[in-house]
């Protein structure tokens, strides 16, 4: 009799643990995620209207002298003005990343974003060798600033990892700068090892080399 029980009990439990197998499981709940908070305009969004009449104004006030200008240096009459400069949308993501990191880990805060305008040489290269799609135009290229004494100033990370001022590398008897006596440039007159320390080391944040040219037709 008790081996009868024993038997029965093992059987009940046996029954009970398939039932239980049986049920359905919970599922789990998805994380929920909370709907992103509209972004409104910046208030410098112009309208159409106005980009249109800021466009023409360069139309009338600038192209014309240009093109004068390049055709009295080259008599080159298949010059055509840069209007625009643009960058890859990735790469402007990439880019704005890239300089927070580097921003973060020298302990600074970049303030503004600064559009220098620059043009390109008549090379056909750079000086890394990368092709000049469109020698003589005129381009921008972009540097982030860091606010010293209640200025805005364009910075690079030194090798040291710290924010520094271009202006000391750049500036003065810095790269690029010419003597009045003698129109040299002083980096070229001194020595590698002892040239400014954003042309030996560190990092430049400058970013150049987007895609300058006529507008594409239809535009404006």
């Amino acid at each position: 009799m008790k081996n009868t029980s024993k038997v029965a009990t093992s059987f009940l439990a046996f029954i009970l643990l398939i039932l239980a197998a049986c049920q359905p499981k919970p599922k789990k709940e998805e994380p929920h995620e909370e709907p992103r908070e509209k972004v409104k305009p910046p208030e410098q969004i112009i309208s159409l209207e106005e980009s249109k009449s800021l466009y023409d104004n360069y139309t009338r006030n600038r192209v014309d002298i240009i093109q004068q200008f390049e055709k009295e240096q080259h008599e080159d009459d298949n010059f055509r003005v840069a209007r625009f400069n643009s960058f890859d949308y990735k790469t402007i993501k990439q880019y704005i990343a890239f300089i927070e990191q580097e921003a973060e880990a020298a302990d600074v805060d970049i303030t503004t974003l600064r559009f220098y305008f620059a043009n390109y040489p008549n090379k056909e290269n750079f000086p890394d060798g990368r092709k000049i799609v469109h020698p003589r135009q005129n381009s921008l290229f972009v540097v982030p600033t860091m606010n010293v004494d209640g200025e805005d100033y364009g910075f690079y990370i030194g090798e040291d990892g710290k924010a520094k001022l271009i202006k000391d590398a750049v500036g003065a008897k810095g790269i690029g700068q010419r003597s009045k006596q003698n129109n040299k440039s002083y980096a070229s007159m001194v020595p590698i090892s002892s040239a400014p320390p954003a042309v030996n080391g560190g990092q430049s944040l400058a970013l150049d080399k987007g895609s300058s040219g006529p507008p594409p037709n239809g535009d404006y």
